[in-house]
Order: structure tokens, then sequence, then C-alpha cells
């Protein structure tokens, strides 16, 4: 973690051994200082009108993917990108929305599945079937991919005109570097009548073990005449005690002067890793995707394996560990994702591990 979040732990938990300054329970949506601070520097900063009512402070981005489905019906219809974060569909498994399991095409009968692969350049098709709910990861995680805002922008008129909901997951949002792509669904126009984004201070921060989150639910945002901003809350305000204190201040750093610049120096660690294993595996042969918006690389495996049998041939030959696509959808099968969070002497070795197979 950067210096100045450690810091600030170390201040808040100094503040909670004495009397004067120790805080019990936090307010179940987030205290005001961390919740103003991101309504500035996430979103006012990039033109978005979000305010602080509408910021909910969780345990993080996971938490999030998996509870927000609670505020809808039982028969929703749900659409997913296809590969995509394993929590959006196993979430909806668990409420009993998605059907049957077919365990030879390794789909759900409920679930509208959204290939996005090399031959559509990693941007979904609007499905045949309406749905009710979108997941959209973007950043996409395990792809590496993004979609620019005119693609973004298409989807939010989509999801207006259908009357669906889109549960947008912006946890990489740090790592864009392009400047056609939004790092928010509320840059596009309309957003804020039909989506709900997630974000992450673990990507961008390093809370993995620490664990913070959130998500933003615009007051606009209604089914019929529920407000969902209402909803959540009440869901969020009876189902969690709120974010730890300590945790929370340290989430205000990363809003800091220091801790931007520190963050920023972080994030560039990271994505001179993703360009280094992009470029090595594309001059070593390989088919690789990602790697510019997002510290994953996307590779298709080698002719003739599937993502598992190249996740053995990398464990056994060359001892390196990656994760294979199919575990990540259907349409993830012949694809293998690795990651650029390492050490840059680290990722050198496996890179040439890899080039020597």
């Amino acid at each position: 973690m950067a210096p100045a979040i450690i810091e600030a732990l170390h201040k808040a938990v100094d503040e909670m051994a004495v009397k004067e300054t120790f805080r019990g329970y936090a307010p179940d949506l987030g205290y005001d200082f961390l919740r103003n601070a991101i309504v500035e520097n996430d979103y006012k900063a990039r033109g978005c009108d979000i305010s602080a009512d509408e910021i909910f402070v969780s345990d993080g981005a996971k938490s999030d993917s998996g509870n927000i489905q609670e505020i809808f019906g039982p028969d929703c219809k749900i659409a997913v990108c296809d590969p995509v974060y394993p929590v959006y569909v196993d979430s909806n498994v668990m409420a009993g929305r998605t059907g049957t399991y077919n365990a030879t095409t390794e789909t759900w009968s409920d679930v509208i599945y959204m290939p996005t692969t090399a031959e559509n350049n990693f941007v979904p098709a609007f499905p045949e079937t309406t749905p009710d709910l979108i997941y959209i990861c973007c950043p996409n995680n395990p792809t590496g991919t993004t979609l620019k805002k005119s693609e973004l922008q298409a989807w939010v008129d989509y999801a207006n005109e259908k009357g669906a909901v889109i549960i947008y997951d912006a946890a990489y949002e740090a790592y864009i570097s392009e400047d056609d792509v939004p790092h928010s669904i509320y840059q596009c126009e309309g957003a804020k009548t039909c989506a709900i984004e997630i974000r992450s201070f673990s990507k961008n921060a390093g809370f993995t073990g620490v664990r913070l989150g959130f998500t933003v639910v615009p007051k606009e945002l209604k089914c019929g005449e529920v407000s969902l901003n209402a909803m959540w809350a009440r869901r969020h305000g009876t189902k969690f005690n709120g974010a730890p204190y300590i945790v929370q201040r340290a989430g205000e750093a990363v809003y800091s002067p220091e801790g931007k610049a520190q963050l920023k120096e972080q994030v560039a660690y990271y994505m001179k890793n993703a360009s280094t294993i992009k470029k090595g595996l594309a001059d070593a042969g390989y088919e690789v995707y990602g790697g510019v918006n997002a510290p994953y690389i996307w590779l298709k495996t080698p002719e003739g394996m599937t993502s598992w049998e190249f996740f053995d041939h990398l464990l056994e030959k060359a001892n390196v560990v990656g994760t294979p696509g199919s575990g990540f959808g259907p349409s993830g099968e012949g694809y293998f994702r690795l990651t650029a969070f390492g050490q840059y002497e680290n990722t050198l070795e496996a890179l040439e591990r890899i080039k020597a197979l």
C-alpha cells in the first residue's frame, strides 16, 4: 500500500485508542468525508453529476457485485458478457434466477450470454432476448479489453429503451489510458436513469486485504415508481454495519495529493508489466489482447490446446501459473489470462520461460 494510505491508517488507529476520538459503528452508507471525496474526485472531476447521497460505501466491489441482485425480483432476466467475472452469474444462481445448468455447454438456461471474443472485437452485441439486468465489466476481467464511449453510450441508450438496468463494474478504471474510453458510465448521457456503478479500492490502491469499495445508485434510477436508491439504502443499512472507520480514513487518503501521486506511480508500474508481457508474447507468436487499459493479458491458447491443457502445460513445463479462460464462461474456452500484478523481475522471468517453450 502507498505510504500516504499507511500513514492515514496509523493515524486512524491511534484515534481509536483515545476516548475523545474513538469511533464505534460507522454510518451504514459511509462517512461523509469519504463520500464527498469520492464525489469530487471520481465524478465531478470527470463532469459527472453524482451527489454524496448516491454513494454507498461498502467492504468491497465483490460484495456489492454479489449483493446488488437482492433488490431485484426472482423472475428478472439477466444478461452477462461472456467471458466475465464469475460472481455475476454465481450470485444469481444462488438467488434461483438462472434456471437449469447444462454441463455440456456449461451454461444456465435462463441466463443470456453475450459473447465477447476476438471475432466481435470484444464488443458484445445487443441480445435477441430482452434482459432486465445487464452486467458489464469495463475494463473487462478477464479479457482486459474495454468499450469506447460511443459503444458504451449505445448500451445506455439500449437499456433506457428497453427499461433494463445496467450493473456496471468499473473496478479497473484506474488503469484506463486511452482518451476515448470512459472511466465512469455516468460520462454517458442518460446513464443516471438506467445504471448502477460499482467501484473498488483494491485494484487501484491495494486494499485487497483491507476491504473497501462503493456503489453508486442515482436517485433518478427507478423500476416503475420504486426508487432503487432507496431500495439499496434499505438493504445496505439492514444487512451491513458500515466499513470500519480506519479503513474509510485510508480510503480518503487515496484522494489526497500525496495519495494520487503515489498511486499513479503504482498503476504505471503494473502497466509496465502488462506492456512487457503483451509485447513479449506477441513477439513470440502468441495472439494477445488487453494490457492497454487493464492489468490483464488475454491470450489465445496454442492450436489444439484447451484452456486447462494450456494451464497444465505452463505449470509443468515452465513453472508459470495463469488462469484458464473457461473459468470465466463458455466463450473463455481457448483463451488464457495472465496478470500484471507482480514484481517486474518476476514478470520478466515468467515471460522468458513461456517464450522458451
